[in-house]
């Protein structure tokens, strides 16, 4: 399919999401009504070859709602212009949908002979919709075949329905999908638990359970794999596939991959008893869109990931790194139109005429459910006994139809279950029956789609109790024929539906029998005209908010966030070209090397599924790997390293004692070779009387939120929350900073700086930027530089208002550090031999004198931490005369800043972690031993 691309450029993107989706939805609009006709023609066609056209996919050559939908998204998403067929007709946009079943049944008839049927489930009715896609279902075809023969001749058949098959072996199916699927993640995701069997075993056989799992969603990546062509949209479906967007990610990063739940997401609390809770949720959040059925699964999804996984939720979904993954609401409806069309077949009509005469001069009640633990049958027939207890009256005016599916007959919860609700049935009928008529009918058996039609339409109230369910389609379903009688809807407020049809239905609480008791009451005594408005609001959503709809608006959104995504990655900076680096490094004559403390050099204490541990990181430590490096750093001659951190001086003293490189502690605040004394850069009347009461508002906000911490330095305090409860910590956050702000600083000169988990207080003007010239002069007067540093290199991971550093030295900035702002490197306007204007010393550029001109007032190392009052003995340092040689002589290409692990930054390049600074490191001291051993062995040549 030569034609499917859809990464070209447009002339105009627009840039607010929102714009972007309403733009295209008018589009749509449009075309559908040009095409509405023929459509509803080609519908009753299928209609008229039979049920199993409806699961046909992609079959039809007319002009499909997908169609429309490319060609308008055209304009706005930046699709390729001109993408037709030869006859001129534009290409659809395929969509690989991947379900852990296929829409259809194979049935084997011989060696190489199979034939198919129509399944029946939830996911299967929903997905009609996306047979305006040019689609191909990948999935189980739900039987062994373990032979090549057979193989390929299902294969062959299943190709017609635009089907492709996995093939599972029996073990795999029974440890992933009865053992994994069906008896861990299910259970869990409807609030019923893990299995509570004996502990040792139960965790063998998570473990064994799992890893089947893995195996089967990698199984069904390898299918995907080789039906992909660049531009597909693939879909992945449910809780069987939650490892798949992983799997494909990991073979091809920009393929555009939405996964969808139809079941509950439980709250982080019941998700994190799962013992794979944190590779599941990173997983689900390699995909670019994860879509829920309701706001609250979606807000259960986002607040796991934050809980268990410490990510970053913002109100677009989750952000690791820098990357986004969209989590959003989208409500499923159904072929609306499928049952309204159906409700005008002779024999429909014909199965209402039959049941209006059957159940004459009564009210008819309808339960259709799953034969299931979570669908509450047992409370609702309980439920409508207590009605009938408490009003006589309507004992032979009522009747109960419940309908229930049975389901996994072969497991012993289902078996009980089944018992208990005949039990219930029976003892009903016997107590409220008479010889000629009985208050329940239930059948252990799902009837026909005809059948079913005839049955809502003839229906006064449904009652759906579910304990807890995904959507509920049947509330739907009910709507949708009951355009004539106008029915009411009893509905468990813990159905997905009731946040989609709670304003015209009457929500109840299935635990509380009382309360469904008297809305079977409220139901039957309702007046006509509070019914005609009640059914009015529900018709109306279910007819608009269809399965074509949800399909269509799911595959939009997810188009359109990998659109986002690429414009936020236009923003992101590159990642460091480390050849380029070192290059430029080898061949310059004076260097400066400028690097962070915390999470730059620091030993990582997070581990995969656990969010680190507390007291190992406020221990900060110098990574193991990094000291060797380091060493051979600070033993060249030609190459300045500072280590610029917020950190006190202790913490420094402690990493750093044995090596040969320049200390700034405390944003800059006190420095030290490491081989002299502390000295501070402080401004000589600097007003510390704010921090006793702040401490005071940090220690009250200490003990009110359990695991955070504060630190007191010298010249900041820090209170940090990054191990306290997510959402605590942050109202917390949000009270201390409206305190200190209108109460301990209100008149005083200081910053506070809100990190992400973090709140400082510091002393105003303190910054990484506006120290470093103040370090770089006493730097050289100091080392008594007369070459001019021409190589910058600054790696860290700042808050952002320390980037400053990062733009100090940008060649293109003008000397004037108040108005510093960031321009792109690539674009500004260049100096003659691109070169800074000379920074000469003593002038300073942030307006004050610098070291040379400036007393240096010396602190001793055995100062206390905490000691406020900074009257230090001052010793005043001689200065050389006439200093007016350049400082700096940097070119644009020999300056590198570079942020660790932060996307939004002012830094040129990008490292994602730690380890990436370790690795790099190595490399450059490397390059830089084997300069100096080439130096040496020149030198002894001569």
């Amino acid at each position: 399919m030569p034609g499917n691309q859809y990464n070209g450029n447009s002339t105009h993107i627009p840039p607010n999401r929102v714009e972007r989706l309403l733009r295209e939805r008018e589009l749509l609009k449009e075309r559908r009504k040009g095409s509405r006709a023929s459509h509803s023609n080609e519908v009753a066609d299928n209609h008229k070859g039979g049920e199993l056209s409806e699961y046909n996919l992609c079959s039809r050559e007319t002009v499909s709602y997908v169609e429309q939908y490319v060609e308008a998204a055209v304009a706005t998403r930046a699709l390729a212009e001109g993408c037709e067929r030869q006859d001129g007709r534009p290409y659809r946009q395929r969509l690989l949908v991947v379900a852990n079943r296929l829409p259809v049944s194979a049935v084997r008839r011989g060696e190489d002979s199979w034939s198919l049927e129509i399944s029946a489930g939830g996911l299967v009715t929903a997905l009609l919709g996306v047979k305006d896609f040019e689609a191909r279902w990948i999935g189980w075809a739900g039987v062994n075949v373990p032979d090549e023969i057979g193989q390929k001749a299902l294969t062959k058949a299943l190709a017609d329905k635009r089907c492709i098959p996995v093939f599972l072996d029996e073990e795999i199916v029974h440890q992933y999908y009865n053992g994994y699927c069906n008896n861990v993640l299910w259970p869990l995701f409807h609030y019923l638990g893990l299995p509570q069997e004996d502990g040792l075993a139960t965790t063998r056989s998570f473990q064994s359970q799992f890893a089947a799992y893995k195996k089967a969603n990698q199984m069904f990546a390898d299918v995907v794999n080789k039906h992909y062509e660049e531009g597909d949209v693939v879909w992945c479906h449910d809780y069987h596939l939650m490892y798949l967007p992983q799997c494909l990610k990991e073979y091809n990063s920009k393929m555009k991959v939405g996964w969808f739940l139809h079941t509950p997401f439980p709250s982080s609390e019941i998700h994190r008893m799962l013992p794979s809770r944190s590779e599941l949720l990173r997983s689900v959040l390699a995909a670019d869109l994860a879509g829920f059925h309701t706001y609250d699964y979606a807000r259960h999804f986002v607040s796991a990931c934050t809980r268990i996984l410490g990510l970053e939720g913002t109100p677009e979904g989750v952000e690791d790194q820098g990357r986004l993954t969209r989590v959003a609401a989208f409500p499923i409806g159904i072929d609306s139109d499928r049952f309204i069309r159906a409700l005008e077949l002779p024999q429909v009509q014909e199965h209402i005429k039959e049941l209006k005469e059957r159940f004459a001069g009564r009210k008819v009640m309808l339960g259709v459910d799953r034969l299931d633990m979570i669908k509450g049958i047992p409370q609702k027939i309980l439920a409508f006994e207590k009605f009938l207890e408490e009003n006589p009256n309507w004992r032979d005016k009522v009747v109960l139809l419940q309908i229930a599916v049975p389901t996994r007959t072969d497991v012993p919860e289902y078996q009980r279950l089944t018992s208990q609700v005949h039990e219930i049935v029976g003892r009903i009928n016997g107590r409220f029956g008479t010889l000629t008529a009985v208050p329940i009918h239930h059948l252990d058996r799902s009837l026909d789609f005809h059948a079913l039609c005839a049955l809502y339409a003839v229906t006064d109230v449904a009652l759906v109790t579910s304990l807890r369910d995904g959507m509920n389609l049947v509330s739907y379903e009910f709507v949708a024929c009951q355009d004539s009688k106008k029915g009411v809807l009893i509905l468990s407020e813990f159905a997905g539906a009731a946040q989609s049809l709670g304003a015209g239905a009457i929500l109840v609480n299935p635990w509380n029998i009382t309360e469904v008791a008297a809305s079977i009451g409220q139901a039957l005594n309702m007046d006509a005209e509070e019914r005609e408005k009640r059914h009015h609001h529900n018709f109306a959503h279910v007819t608009t908010h269809t399965a074509q709809e949800w399909a269509e608006t799911f595959v939009s959104e997810l188009n359109d966030t990998v659109v986002e995504a690429q414009l936020r990655i236009s923003k992101v900076p590159p990642e460091l070209p480390q050849e380029d680096a070192i290059e430029c490094y080898l061949h310059s004559k004076n260097r400066l090397v400028i690097l962070g403390f915390n999470a730059t050099l620091t030993e990582p204490v997070d581990t995969p599924g656990r969010r680190g541990d507390q007291i190992k990181e406020m221990e900060l430590k110098l990574h193991p790997e990094l000291k060797e490096p380091l060493m051979a750093l600070c033993n060249d001659a030609k190459t300045t390293i500072v280590v610029l951190s917020g950190s006190g001086r202790g913490t420094l003293d402690k990493n750093f004692a044995d090596y040969d490189m320049w200390l700034a502690a405390e944003n800059g605040m006190f420095l030290r070779l490491t081989k002299g004394d502390w000295m501070t850069t402080m401004p000589e009347h600097l007003n510390m009387e704010w921090v006793d009461s702040v401490k005071h508002v940090f220690e009250y906000f200490m003990d009110r939120t359990p695991r955070s911490h504060f630190e007191l330095r010298e010249t900041s305090l820090v209170w940090n929350y990054k191990y306290a409860d997510v959402e605590f910590g942050r109202l917390q956050a949000r009270d201390m900073l409206q305190h200190i702000s209108t109460g301990p600083i209100s008149n005083a000169s200081v910053d506070v700086v809100q990190g992400s988990r973090s709140v400082e207080v510091r002393a105003v003007g303190v910054t990484k930027g506006a120290a470093i010239d103040r370090i770089l002069g006493e730097i050289v007067h100091s080392k008594s530089m007369t070459p001019p540093i021409d190589y910058v290199l600054c790696i860290g991971h700042f808050l952002g208002k320390d980037e400053d550093v990062y733009t100090f030295f940008e060649p293109e900035l003008p000397s004037d550090g108040s108005s510093i702002t960031r321009a792109k490197p690539t674009d500004s306007p260049k100096l003659p031999v691109d070169r800074r204007p000379a920074l000469k010393l003593p002038a300073s550029r942030s307006g004050t004198k610098t070291s040379q001109t400036k007393a240096q007032r010396s602190v001793p190392n055995s100062e206390k931490r905490g000691n406020n009052n900074h009257n230090c003995t001052t010793v005043r340092r001689p200065s050389p005369e006439n200093i007016s040689w350049n400082v700096l002589d940097l070119k644009g290409d020999n300056y590198f800043s570079c942020a660790v692990g932060r996307t939004r930054t002012s830094a040129r390049y990008l490292l994602q972690s730690s380890d990436d600074v370790v690795s790099f490191l190595k490399r450059l001291a490397n390059a830089s031993s084997s300069e100096a051993w080439s130096s040496d062995r020149k030198k002894c040549c001569c």
